[in-house]
């Protein structure tokens, strides 16, 4: 397999899915020139800095037998389209009754830890699993980035794909065939029968790492990447911790309403899994504040793997 990093496998899946289908096409404030060299400019389009408008556009050319990729770019900017996407592109199919599909991508990358200060280090990706009728992924390495969104970009519903700020150079090996990743399935990165860490997009890593430290202590941890937001695979969560009876959640957004309350709520409110549980399970997420500039707050604002260690040291306590 080749290296790539996480930003190179995107774009290598967006290639792979313009090559094979006429029909997709790409929209961005800006306009990247490698795909405008190889499909020209009236497939891969550079809109003026509205993103209300170019995501109308793009949920009206989604219901006219196109597949438009829309890249925010940060999903900071997807706030000024909130009402397109909460009122129209969460809705439309169903107000149509089921006559039309509009099947269109959107991609945002969210998180911190670059010091780009409270608007640009979010990750609000609770606030759109609220909304019925969206699917959602958050990919936490480059083949996972490459195959979620190219069965994304397949999927004949709206998808939002969260990607991780941190990430975007992170290099690990991608399949060199053909590569899909199904939504709605979860990735087993590691497997331990003491206590069970889901752990999303950069927490992944910082969960591996610290499952790594805890093996020295005897400490057995199964990591599991949900992989996709909605849906997200209750399945293989629940196995886990059946297995484990304990559990750590380890999410870069704030605890209130967020990822981590749905993924505790899943486990608690299914009696076969609760009557596993030998703890009451912890929650490993950033602060309830903004995100700071400053790198030494921005570090204490975000949880780590040492948090990690410790949120598992409590569960087993």
């Amino acid at each position: 397999m080749r290296q790539l990093s996480y930003a190179a496998a995107g774009m290598e899946a967006v290639r792979e899915e313009m090559r094979r289908d006429p029909s997709t096409i790409h929209l961005s404030t800006d306009a990247p020139g490698r795909l405008i060299k190889e499909f020209g400019a009236e497939r891969v389009r550079g809109t003026p800095i509205t993103e209300a408008a170019f995501t109308g556009l793009a949920l009206g050319a989604a219901g006219s037998g196109y597949r438009p990729i829309v890249n925010w770019s940060m999903v900071t900017f997807s706030f000024v389209a909130m009402d397109q996407i909460v009122n129209q592109v969460s809705k439309i199919h169903y107000m149509f009754g089921g006559q039309a599909s509009f099947p269109l991508v959107f991609r945002a990358s969210v998180g911190g830890g670059r010091q780009l200060a409270a608007q640009h280090s979010q990750s609000p990706y609770s606030m759109f699993m609220n909304l019925a009728g969206l699917k959602m992924i958050l990919p936490s390495t480059p083949s996972d980035m490459k195959g979620l969104l190219k069965s994304a970009i397949r999927d004949n519903n709206p998808v939002i794909s969260f990607e991780s700020s941190r990430l975007m150079g992170f290099k690990a090996e991608v399949p060199d065939d053909e590569h899909l990743v199904p939504l709605g399935k979860a990735d087993i990165k590691r497997e331990g029968g003491d206590v069970t860490i889901v752990a999303l997009a950069w927490m992944v890593h910082e969960a591996l790492a610290a499952a790594e430290t805890l093996q020295h202590d005897g400490i057995a941890a199964e990591v599991i990447d949900p992989r996709s937001l909605v849906p997200m695979d209750q399945d293989t969560i629940r196995a886990s911790v059946r297995k484990t009876g304990r559990l750590v959640i380890a999410d870069e957004a704030g605890p209130t309403a967020g990822a981590s309350a749905e993924i505790a709520a899943l486990v608690t409110e299914d009696k076969d899994t609760f009557a596993c549980l030998k703890a009451p399970l912890k929650r490993v997420c950033a602060l309830q504040v903004p995100i700071p500039y400053s790198p030494a707050l921005e570090s204490h604002v975000f949880p780590s793997r040492q948090t990690i260690i410790a949120g598992v040291r409590e569960v087993l306590a």
